[in-house]
Formats: C-alpha cells, sequence, structure tokens
C-alpha cells in the first residue's frame, strides 16, 4: 500500500480508501490510485482486511484429501459461488495426516482471519462451529448439529440390487464401505432390503468390507472371486472400490460382465473410464458441492434455510452389467 502511495503521490491513508472503497475520494484521485494498483498488481492482505473488516468474502472448502469424490463436489462448488460474490479456498489436510482430528486443525488455521465459513467434506466430528458458520458434506455419522447435505444412500443401494437382480442374479457379493461411515450402513442396509423385498437370501460369506479405497479393496474382492462358487455379480459400496474389483476379476481372467457383473456407486468419471465401462448409481456430487455452498452462503448472510439437504440417486447403466449366465 506504502508503493501504491508513493507511485501515485498521494497518502497511505487515501489509498485505503480507494481500496476499501470508502467516501471522501476525488474521482480523478481514485482513477489514479487504481491505475496505479493495476499497474504495480497490489492486491489487499485477506488478513489485513480480515483485521479490519472482520470479512474477508471468502469462503473454505476443507477437504482431507484431493480425491475423485471431493474433486467432483470442488467442481460444483467452483460453479456456484461464481455468482455470491465470495471467491473459494480449497484446503486440504495432506491426505496422509487425515486423522479424526483434521477438521478442527484447519478450522483454526483458517477461520476468523482467511476465510468467513466453510464446507467440510466428509467431517469425522459433530463439533457445532461454535458460531463460526459451517456446513457438512456427508459427515461420516449422519445429520448431526451442522447444517448437511448428502444423498440418499439407502434409495441407491435398492436401485443398485434391484438392476442386478432383475438381470436374473441371485447369489449377489457385496462390498462394502468403511464401518464407521454412516452412507456405508446406508447402502448394506439398502442391499438388504432389496434382497429381502426379492426373498433373496444374504449369503453373508458374499459380503465383505471393502473399505471405500482401492488398496483396501482389492483382497476381499479377490477372496469373493476365488471362491469355489463365487457370486455372478458384485455390488461395490462406491466406484473406487468397483474398479479395483473389476481390476482384480479381468486379473483372474473373468470376463466383465459375462462371468460377472459389477456395479459401483457415486458416477466420478473414473468409473467411465474403467477397462469395462463401469454400471454405478449416480449420487449428484457437483450439485451437492453446489448446494453446500449455497446453504453456507445463506447461513453466513443470515437467510433462514432447511439445514438438511437430501439429494436422490439415480442408476446410470454401462457395459459392466449382463443378465446372468445360464450356466451359472
Amino acid at each position: 500500500m506504502a508503493d501504491v502511495a508513493r507511485t501515485a503521490g498521494v497518502s497511505v491513508a487515501t489509498v485505503s480508501k480507494v481500496v476499501n472503497g470508502r467516501d471522501g475520494v476525488a474521482q480523478a484521485t481514485v482513477d489514479r490510485v487504481q491505475q496505479v494498483i493495476a499497474e504495480l498488481g497490489y492486491e489487499a492482505s485477506l488478513v489485513a482486511q480480515s483485521l479490519r473488516r472482520h470479512r474477508t468474502n471468502v469462503i473454505g472448502i476443507l477437504v482431507a484429501e484431493f480425491e475423485p469424490f471431493s474433486a467432483e463436489l470442488l467442481k460444483g462448488a467452483s460453479a456456484a459461488v461464481a455468482d455470491t460474490g465470495y471467491e473459494l479456498l480449497a484446503y486440504s489436510c495432506g491426505g496422509g495426516r487425515a486423522d479424526g482430528g483434521w477438521e478442527r486443525r484447519s478450522l483454526s488455521r483458517l477461520s476468523g482471519t482467511l476465510i468467513d465459513g466453510a464446507v467440510i467434506v466428509t467431517p469425522a466430528g459433530t463439533e457445532t462451529g461454535n458460531g463460526f458458520p459451517l456446513v457438512a458434506v456427508d459427515p461420516h455419522t449422519g445429520p448431526s448439529g451442522l447444517p448437511t447435505v448428502d444423498c440418499d444412500s439407502f434409495s441407491g443401494a435398492v436401485l443398485a440390487t434391484n438392476h442386478l437382480l432383475r438381470l436374473g442374479h441371485r447369489r449377489i457379493g457385496f462390498l462394502g464401505g468403511r464401518p464407521d461411515l454412516e452412507s456405508a450402513r446406508l447402502r448394506e442396509a439398502g442391499f438388504r432390503q432389496a434382497m429381502a423385498a426379492a426373498g433373496v437370501p444374504v449369503d453373508e460369506a458374499l459380503v465383505q468390507t471393502g473399505g471405500y479405497r482401492r488398496e483396501t479393496a482389492a483382497p476381499p474382492a479377490r477372496a469373493l472371486l476365488t471362491r469355489r462358487r463365487r457370486p455372478t455379480a458384485i455390488f461395490a459400496a462406491n466406484d473406487l472400490t468397483a474398479i479395483a474389483t473389476m481390476e482384480v476379476a479381468l486379473g483372474l481372467g473373468l470376463r466383465v460382465p459375462e462371468d460377472v457383473s459389477i456395479i459401483g456407486f457415486d458416477n466420478v468419471p473414473e468409473s467411465a473410464l474403467a477397462p469395462v465401462p463401469l454400471t454405478t448409481v449416480e449420487q449428484p456430487l457437483r450439485r451437492m458441492g453446489a448446494e453446500a455452498l449455497l446453504l453456507l452462503v445463506d447461513l453466513i448472510e443470515g437467510v433462514d434455510r432447511e439445514p438438511h439437504v437430501r439429494l436422490p440417486t439415480t442408476l446410470v447403466e454401462r457395459a459392466s452389467c449382463a443378465p446372468v449366465s445360464t450356466r451359472d
């Protein structure tokens, strides 16, 4: 700011008035200061602005790590922020260090100085923010004290299971998510509900935990696919574990979908690019990101809103599922 003042031939106080849009400065002076600002590439410090105005007009999106799920949410939030008057800051705690306290550590670094509020993606904690505006996306324990955006995991799992049942599959394996997550619990519950409604018993030996990650899904997928009577179809609780299951199947010399049908959940971009394009259940991730951002803006601005937004899921049919083979 001192450099701008010196170059424009005005006081630092005058530059401050121009930068912060205050009255009392002649238009010719405003124009000269703004021209110098453009020439020097000056940008006001967010920290200084927050100390002075208690606002930065920046919203944070906090994630444990940047992976396909959070990347799609970010795309939706980025598109939605354009007309809000806010800017967007994406922040990751560092992936491998994503233990249960990452949300608190991230907020302590950013809240009050760099951001006016935050969208937290898949938080493990249930804290309410103590007055700092927060919105949770798909929290581990389900909706709690925070305004929340999620999808209908239960109905989505029913959709996936019914699709396999309509194709004639009865020996269906289920590769679940992390047992501590509400979304994983709901997807397993939806799978079991659809099987029960069809009068098809669940073979508990065909129910395994994939953990939502490719590296944790490969061993249980191999265990399912090397059984003497392997399942004719597998429903994996997210796309990454479905793709891992597909890779294991192909590595064992099995054909997808002729020997085993595979269906996932999420519809991340990688699902369409799998070795065999993956049939999946779409949760509208970009819309979820957009809804979370707009809910947060309303929270900051004091607009009264329903605090829980649950979005529907839809079936996306591709090439990885087919009618059960008659020899099975």
